[in-house]
């Protein structure tokens, strides 16, 4: 990016030199020379013509064979000062040497910086208007106020403009590093929004692939609730078949029949839309999750002939669907295990609307388990505490050898939306 320093040198120094800075003071002094060996001899011409050779080496000397030092302050004001010099004793001795003067104003212009721009200037007007005011008889005061008028004829206007361009010149600057800032900004936020572009396509494959972990947990869970269970079932009923007499053999295929119509009903429920057959079937939809599982309970008591006894506390209201799911599914896993494990007579199933949350608990008075947990055992208990943990919630189970089992699953839920 280009320093505030560089935009002013480049201000006042343009990058191609022009040939009024160049070729132009060269010319003008050879013909200002040889407009003197015209009008002049002898001595004097001598002085003039040496004076113009020394200022044609002191520009070409400080000037042009010193490309370097063009860009450095302290040379260039020596530059011009001599040069200035040189000119006004020319001037003094031959005032047709002011013709010089288009080729200095360049030449200070082109080379001095701020603030030596403004005496520089004053510098060559005042050679200028010395040599514009040649005729005028300074030995006089009205000829010295003539003389001095002169001068400030030609020193303001030029100091003014000089004031003038370098202001312009300083705008010119800020505006084009206002430009080179913005484009820098503009090249960073477009490097910017590429690497965003790239984070964000990278947590979109993340949570592409995270969402698939979680689906694929998710039908895992639906498969163990609906298919495992319901084939589970039909197993046990067709084995209880075989060792049956033959009214009990009817009744044991006919059960397992009806679980067979079930389980496909579930599998085709959850191929639609993955939302239990028996939610959908519920009446209201405050009372839909205590209807489910009423109906859960009532036909899973009349299938394996364990006493079944369904109660609801507080006042049912709707709930999040997530919810009204992952407790249904807990009571068909918490009574699936009680038909394969607990040998109990009578189970108890109670759904609890209280103020912030809702609980479902499931009792047994079977044989209980030694060591009661989770995170052991099979993909059924695993699933329960997953579905329920997943929203937030627990799920604690109790159970001790000979004194049944008890699991207890609670959901918060926002109590204002009754």
């Amino acid at each position: 990016m280009t320093s505030p320093e560089s935009a002013r040198v480049t201000a006042v120094r343009p990058r191609a030199w022009s040939p009024m800075v160049t070729v132009v003071p060269y010319v003008l002094l050879g013909l200002l020379a040889g407009f003197t060996v015209f009008v002049r001899s002898g001595h004097d011409l001598r002085v003039d013509l040496g004076l113009s050779a020394l200022a044609a080496l002191w520009l070409l000397g400080m000037f042009s064979l010193r490309p370097a030092a063009r860009a450095r302050t302290t040379p260039m004001v020596l530059f011009i000062a001599g040069l200035l010099g040189i000119w006004a004793v020319l001037v003094v001795r031959a005032p047709w040497f002011g013709c010089f003067a288009p080729a200095a104003f360049f030449l200070v212009f082109r080379v001095l910086r701020w603030p030596w721009l403004i005496p520089g200037v004053a510098g060559a007007a005042a050679v200028a208007g010395t040599a514009q005011a040649a005729s005028v008889d300074k030995s006089t005061t009205f000829g010295l106020l003539g003389y001095f008028a002169v001068l400030a004829a030609n020193i303001l206007p030029m100091c003014g403009y000089a004031w003038y361009a370098w202001r312009g010149a300083r705008q010119n600057d800020v505006r084009d590093q206002a430009l080179a800032e913005v484009s820098e900004a503009n090249r960073r936020l477009e490097a910017t929004l590429a690497e965003n572009a790239v984070l964000h396509q990278r947590l979109l494959d993340q949570a592409r692939e995270a969402g698939v972990l979680d689906e694929r947990q998710r039908m895992a869970r639906e498969i163990h609730d609906t298919l495992a269970q319901g084939l589970t079932g039909i197993i046990t009923q067709l084995q209880a078949a075989d060792d049956a007499d033959r009214v009990s053999w009817h009744k044991h295929v006919e059960a397992a029949t009806q679980l067979a119509r079930d389980s496909l009903r579930e599998a085709r429920r959850s191929v639609h839309a993955l939302r239990p057959e028996a939610l959908n079937q519920a009446g209201l939809e405050a009372e839909r999750l205590s209807e489910a599982v009423a109906g859960v309970a009532g036909r899973w008591s009349k299938l394996h002939g364990i006493e079944a006894e369904m109660t609801t506390t507080g006042t049912p209201r709707p709930l999040p669907a997530d919810a009204e799911v992952a407790l249904l599914r807990t009571a068909q896993e918490a009574l699936a295990n009680v038909a394969k494990h607990a040998k109990a007579s009578r189970v108890g199933v109670t759904l609890s609307y209280l103020e912030d949350a809702v609980a479902l608990d499931v009792r047994d008075d079977g044989q209980g388990l030694a060591q009661p947990s989770t995170s052991e055992g099979g993909f059924g208990l695993v699933a329960m505490r997953e579905r329920i943990e997943a929203l937030s919630g627990d799920l604690q189970i109790e159970s001790e050898p000979g004194a049944g089992t008890a699991i207890s699953a609670r959901i918060p839920v926002a109590g204002a939306d009754r």
